[in-house]
């Protein structure tokens, strides 16, 4: 497929930490890239806002329903797209928009992978999350919106 007629993905994402009252983290592994531990992400579509991405993204990848619980956290990283990645986005695209929420629950839930995308789950602590977790972003918004417990 040459490039006029390629769909790129939109350099803008949300990531989605999700966490429960006691301060367990939920983590997914990518089928791709089975050492990268990551939280709920995904690029936003045509014409989609950060908020009903982030609620379309954590439905598709953990079966969760979204309740007024998701909280927009009002931050926004910007990184350098790298590889694997880069291929993704049109050419001339070298960074993306990713736009913080995070969702509490009152307990640790039975998740539905989407098997396109995650091949394995786990909750873990706090402490646990950010040392499996490979972005440095996911690893900040862990440090500055889960709870200490």
């Amino acid at each position: 497929m040459n490039d006029l007629n390629r769909s790129y993905k939109r350099p803008e994402s949300v990531l989605v930490v999700i966490y429960t009252i006691d301060a367990q983290v939920l983590l997914l592994q990518r089928c791709d890239v089975l050492t990268f531990w990551q939280s709920v992400t995904g690029s936003l579509q045509k014409n989609e806002t950060p908020l009903a991405a982030a609620k379309r993204e954590v439905w598709e990848e953990t079966g969760l329903m979204v309740d007024s619980h998701l909280q927009d956290r009002q931050h926004q990283n910007r990184f350098e797209i790298t590889s694997p990645w880069k291929i993704r986005y049109a050419p001339e695209v070298t960074h993306n928009i990713e736009y913080v929420f995070t969702l509490m629950l009152p307990h640790c839930q039975p998740i539905q992978l989407n098997p396109h995308e995650h091949s394995a789950y786990c909750w873990l602590s706090c402490a646990e999350a950010l040392e499996k977790v490979t972005s440095y972003t996911n690893r900040e918004a862990i440090l500055r919106y889960v709870p200490p417990f």
